[in-house]
């Protein structure tokens, strides 16, 4: 089966098991700000694992997409990806280790056709320490399985992974681990806070018998060896246990959380330990091929890099994320600049963007009807960074040659930052490439540079008309109210995600940047002008007064992204502070009184001009005409 009929596959099986099937959640989590991404099936669930009551019942499955940026520099190798799907299942208080297991491997053999005689199991050996058994009823549940496909489950106690390395498999089919088969969000048992929950966990692995083991891992292989013979599948977590002051407690309501691969569970479906070979990445491997005209064998680590970067991209973008140097916009940029640069060493010289993500997106449209529907947006914020990336890879790269020495130091990456955009990571990776070492202070350096440079910004702008306005002059006075006005039309008509990000008036025009992620209508732009001159022409007051920055903020005030205030602020309103108002902003001034000396002479409201400023920015430009 292909990849994609796994996962309809799994769904309808869990489904015919009395489960509800669930969409999946964002790539960017909507309520834990601990974390940057969704990095696994059970991440948007964890409340009612920890008791909540899901609006759907007890039993609940799904295919939820995830990214783990920190797997970023391990790409390359046959079965590491940022980017993946996780099959879930779970039971709030229901069934338990017997069912789970039971439909676990009846799901393996039976729906996927996985050979039992490749399969190989681990389970918890406890902690008598705090009173927790091995977990034998799951290794007996698992025998029992087994013997019924005629296969002799031999047990091998592990302990820890590093004892594994020293015993090695020794035919075994039962593995025992330690702390490798515990769960909790802490970890390890010793170092669980009390009231947090947690329990033993089961793993199911799949072993590639035509790989030989890799000594350089480890004297012996066993399960969780990193040498590739095996390859994890799922893994059951059985929830049953509360950390107290005193030890452990069963709690009274056992959950279980289930998480499998589904590239990986792909992989061993065709017999190879290469999840690039799979439907959900040979597709884009086969577009490489043909764009750059080399072969994935000899080119693998810089075709895998490109598939895996640009599944999570497009992801990112499908879930309203744009390139940028904050947080999640950041690792976005990393990802598609990664590819980009690896396309380059395939001889892959532009716009191969605008040929690869549609084969993403066909690989995906079906099962995710939002994929479907932002294409044309996901191929729009994609090709601009390349666009954007293109030039600065070209010059950073031509510059980076002109380093005779063995040592990048952290003026070096200052300058190839400053002068040509070429960001530090990638300087620090094109120096691994070339076996070039990073100078032990450097980013010490750089920093320091960084900040003399925004030192001498800030004199250099010291004395400059705040608010982006070219000068005091009557016109450009006017048409800097009319931005207020223009700021909140455009939250009245487009959403309230609606951000400035900039502007610059001059006596000439207002130009006006923002943020959305799509291209503003015809028919929007119509209503901004409507609304605007209709705020004119009700000749609102326009007034000012300092209030406290916190209340100001909590009371929706609006202010410019990116701008840092005092405790007070200076408010500009339009129309009654206290009573009906149409927008009220922090602002310097300066500002005419009444919003009707902006239609003098019978001017009206006017945009001129709508397009895109970069990545997730609309930029617009309107004249009193």
């Amino acid at each position: 089966m292909t990849a994609q009929e796994i996962r309809t596959r799994y769904l309808e099986f869990f489904k015919s098991k009395q489960h509800a099937i669930i969409p999946r959640a964002l790539l960017v989590p909507q309520n834990d700000p601990t974390t940057l991404f969704t990095g696994s099936g059970m991440q948007a669930l964890l409340p009612y694992l920890l008791g909540e009551v899901h609006p759907k019942g007890v039993r609940l499955t799904d295919s939820q997409t995830c990214l783990r940026a920190q797997d970023i520099d391990e790409v390359g190798d046959n079965r590491h990806t940022t980017f993946f799907e996780m099959l879930g299942n779970w039971s709030l208080g229901d069934y338990f280790k017997k069912e789970q297991i039971t439909w676990f491997f009846e799901f393996l053999t039976e729906v996927v056709g996985l050979d039992p005689n490749r399969l190989y199991i681990s389970c918890c050996s406890g902690f008598p320490n705090y009173n927790i058994p091995k977990d034998t009823e799951s290794g007996t549940i698992w025998k029992k399985l087994f013997s019924d496909k005629y296969i002799d489950s031999k047990e091998v106690e592990i302990g820890s992974e590093a004892n594994g390395y020293r015993i090695g498999d020794k035919t075994g089919r039962i593995f025992y681990y330690d702390k490798k088969n515990w769960w909790s969000r802490i970890g390890d048992p010793a170092d669980m806070p009390a009231g947090e929950p947690g329990g033993p966990d089961s793993e199911a692995f799949y072993r590639f018998d035509h790989i030989a083991h890799d000594p350089k891992w480890g004297a012996k292989c066993h399960p969780n060896c990193e040498c590739g013979r095996y390859i994890e599948l799922g893994n059951s977590v059985f929830m049953e246990y509360l950390k107290t002051k005193g030890g452990f407690e069963k709690l009274p309501k056992r959950n279980v959380d289930y998480g499998g691969g589904l590239e990986r569970i792909a992989a061993a479906s065709i017999d190879t330990p290469d999840v690039y070979q799979t439907s959900l990445l040979k597709p884009i491997i086969n577009k490489l091929e043909q764009l750059s005209g080399k072969s994935y064998e000899a080119h693998s680590v810089s075709m895998r890099i490109i598939a895996d970067h640009l599944r999570g991209a497009t992801f990112l973008a499908v879930d309203g994320v744009v390139p940028n140097n904050k947080t999640q916009g950041y690792v976005m940029r990393r990802l598609i600049r990664r590819a980009i640069r690896q396309a380059f060493d395939l001889g892959i010289e532009q716009n191969f963007l605008e040929a690869v993500i549609p084969i993403i997106a066909d690989m995906y449209h079906e099962h995710y009807p939002e994929v479907a529907h932002s294409r044309d947006r996901i191929a729009e914020v994609l090709t601009k960074e390349e666009k954007l990336f293109r030039q600065t890879l070209r010059k950073g790269l031509a510059e980076f040659s002109k380093f005779a020495t063995d040592q990048v130091e952290g003026e070096m990456l200052f300058k190839l930052y400053d002068t040509y955009g070429f960001p530090v990571e990638l300087t620090k990776e094109e120096a691994f490439t070339r076996n070039m070492i990073v100078s032990e202070d450097a980013d010490a350096v750089f920093q320091n540079l960084m900040d003399k440079q925004r030192e001498r910004s800030r004199t250099a702008g010291k004395g400059e008309f705040k608010g982006g306005l070219a000068d005091d002059s009557a016109v450009t006075t006017k048409y800097h109210t009319t931005a207020h006005i223009l700021y909140q039309a455009l939250k009245n008509v487009l959403g309230e995600h609606v951000v400035q990000r900039g502007s610059n008036i001059t006596a000439e025009r207002i130009r006006f940047d923002f943020s959305h992620s799509e291209k503003v209508t015809p028919e929007q732009i119509a209503e901004v002008e409507r609304l605007v001159n209709e705020q004119i022409d009700k000749d609102w007051p326009v007034s000012w007064r300092e209030e406290s920055t916190k209340e100001a903020l909590e009371h929706g005030v609006s202010g410019a992204f990116g701008d840092r205030y005092g405790q007070t602020v200076k408010v500009y309103t339009i129309g009654d502070p206290d009573g009906v108002y149409f927008s009220r902003e922090i602002c310097g001034g300066p500002h005419v009184q009444r919003t009707a000396e902006l239609g003098e002479n019978g001017k009206r409201f006017k945009i001129i001009k709508e397009e895109s400023s970069s990545g997730g920015i609309r930029r617009i430009k309107a004249v009193l005409v």
